[in-house]
């Protein structure tokens, strides 16, 4: 059986920043064939230059991307994309404004042969205080933050730090499971929104001992960890070590053996985790970790790793 397909849910309040995103992600997905799934082309505007060709509720995109309108059908969307060959590597879903992302995650899991990668909500550094204290849609975005793994606080070059440290403090409050990233343009690394699956394709330099794993430009902000290992792992205590607060991931993900010889696959988006059974046999255990720079300590990783095995 093929291994599912990694799904993205993008959300947040009208004017956050989503399409811009969407763009940014097309312009930058590392040769991954990326399946864009939004309500209305309308809503969303692909970039012109992305677009190579337009059949009906199908927009044919650069490198073997698609873009699909689904109106409210969301599941039949779905199920269209596990028909086309090749099946794209990665499905971004855009959520509407008004939507809340959970509803999509619950759609996207009763459709077999697809799995959640991440819930990206973004959020208006310059809106987003007054938004939430709105009588009328406050409850909407208080929701809409509460169910992300990642919250992109967009546009922070448009507010003073003091304004941003106090939107920090807020956000820890309404999402507390979330990690909170700040950018600006929607300007965000690949790799934290498209999952980093081909980063365990990568050798490590053997020469390097913080082993970095090659990372676009936009991820200046960013730093990540990759470890090989031989020995096997107590998988599911390791993913919750990983995501604990103090260690400050972002994304995790690794290919190891349990304590029985089986192969597990480790997922780990902000402080959400799971672990599952993996089909591919590698000799040797793989772990890649990415966080914020500044606020990544590698051998905190490390440990934990030691701690875990099995």
């Amino acid at each position: 059986m093929d291994a599912p397909i990694p799904v993205s849910v993008v959300g947040g309040y009208l004017g956050a920043g989503k399409t811009t995103l969407v763009n940014h992600l097309l312009r930058t997905r590392a040769g991954r064939r990326i399946a864009v799934l939004v309500n209305d082309f309308g809503e969303l505007s692909i970039d012109d230059a992305l677009i190579e060709a337009r059949d009906g509720e199908l927009l044919r995109l650069a490198g073997g991307c698609v873009c699909c309108s689904f109106g409210s059908d969301l599941l039949e969307a779905l199920q269209q994309l596990r028909k086309l060959d090749p099946a794209p590597d990665h499905v971004l879903i855009e959520c509407s404004g008004v939507a809340l992302p959970g509803m999509v995650v619950r759609s996207v899991g009763l459709i077999a042969g697809f799995a959640l990668d991440a819930v990206l909500v973004l959020a208006d550094a310059r809106t987003i205080g007054e938004r939430c204290a709105d009588r009328y849609v406050g409850e909407l975005l208080h929701q809409q933050l509460a169910q992300a793994d990642l919250i992109a606080l967009n546009k922070c070059d448009a507010v003073d730090a003091r304004t941003q440290a106090e939107l920090l403090d807020r956000l820890a409050v309404v999402a507390p499971r979330a990690r909170v990233l700040g950018c600006t343009q929607a300007q965000l690394d690949p790799a934290l929104v498209l999952g980093i699956g081909h980063a365990l394709q990568v050798a490590p330099r053997e020469h390097d001992p913080r082993l970095q794993a090659p990372l676009p430009a936009a991820a200046a902000a960013f730093e990540s960890l990759s470890i090989e290992f031989d020995h096997a792992v107590d998988v599911e205590r390791l993913a919750a070590a990983l995501a604990a607060p103090e260690l400050q991931l972002l994304r995790a993900k690794g290919l190891m053996r349990d304590r029985s010889g089986r192969m597990r696959v480790l997922q780990l988006v902000g402080s959400r985790h799971q672990c599952s059974d993996g089909r591919a046999a590698w000799p040797r255990g793989r772990l890649v970790c990415i966080a914020r720079r500044g606020a990544f300590e590698p051998q905190q990783v490390r440990a934990a790793l030691a701690e875990c095995a099995a």
